[in-house]
């Protein structure tokens, strides 16, 4: 356990419950950080020096540092804005990714809207007034508590509610027709953390560990050998963070070329390295990327 002065400061930390839990249970683990609790028990232990954690909604965290009983915590962007909530964005995890969208039963969506007053139901009850508005729709609002997909066609003719494949949507007979927005797990700081000089700091040293392994995740470490003849070709093809690192093999073999790359880009890349020379190519995971 370090002793550093960044670290004597106490911070709050709120963990989300339900759907983004487990993923960043597992972001914490890859940068070290263990949480052990119980699974009824809503105090789990964090190993992430002198911080305390409570798991609560992520609406519920949202609020809390809204009041600033919380300094920090995780919880999505949707009810960010759902709650007009007055908190710090510190970092987009880009985990959990999920679109808010309107949906009607699929009859509907070939039909189009009936002529008449109808009623909308969702969680998000004041996107979802703010979009009737800005449809300009004749529609009456009944706020949902979950499940809202059951409710049309007897109940609701459309619902506003955030999905990520669309699978249930398409299990309940419905169609989305608008995207409202999108949203995905955001660190989220409260205003009166970020206006003390010793939790800011603190809460950039948090930010920067979580980015290193998001970071880490997007790229692999590629490997490659090269001849002193191909070598510049080979340097110019690899889209490195920066430069990619250059040094020479035993007896004058060669050199061996390691660079960071993005893993969305190995499908292409790996011919073109073969075809330009390239020999022994190894590509390995990364823990954590720190630029």
């Amino acid at each position: 356990m370090t002793n550093s002065l960044k670290y004597q400061v106490p911070i709050l930390l709120g963990l989300p419950k339900g759907r983004m839990e487990k993923g960043i249970i597992r972001l914490l683990e890859e940068v070290g950080i263990s949480v052990v609790g119980s699974e009824r028990g809503y105090r789990p232990s964090i190993s992430f020096p002198n911080t305390t954690a409570k798991t609560m909604k992520p609406q519920n965290i949202i609020e809390m540092l809204s009041h600033g009983r919380r300094d920090i915590g995780f919880a999505g962007a949707d009810w960010v804005e759902e709650l007009n909530a007055d908190v710090v964005e510190v970092l987009d995890t880009g985990l959990d990714e999920v679109r808010l969208v309107a949906a009607v039963p699929r009859e509907m969506a070939a039909k189009g809207l009936p002529d008449r007053k109808i009623v909308v139901t969702s969680e998000y009850e004041r996107l979802a007034k703010k979009w009737i508005l800005e449809q300009s729709l004749d529609a009456e609002f009944v706020r949902s508590y979950g499940a809202t997909e059951v409710f049309p066609p007897e109940d609701a003719d459309l619902v506003i509610d955030n999905v990520a494949t669309g699978s249930t949507l398409k299990a309940n007979g419905l169609v989305a027709i608008d995207t409202i927005m999108r949203s995905s797990t955001r660190l989220l700081a409260s205003r009166a953390a970020m206006e003390n000089d010793a939790k800011r700091d603190r809460i950039e040293a948090f930010r920067l560990v979580l980015e290193s392994a998001l970071n880490a995740r997007r790229r692999v470490m590629l490997e490659i050998n090269a001849s002193s003849e191909n070598l510049d070709e080979l340097v110019a093809l690899l889209p490195s963070m920066r430069e990619a690192t250059v040094a020479p093999l035993f007896a004058g073999a060669g050199f061996a070329i390691r660079a960071a790359v993005l893993r969305q880009n190995l499908p292409e890349l790996l011919p073109v390295l073969k075809d330009a020379g390239g020999t022994d190519i190894v590509v390995s995971s990364i823990a954590q990327i720190v630029p």
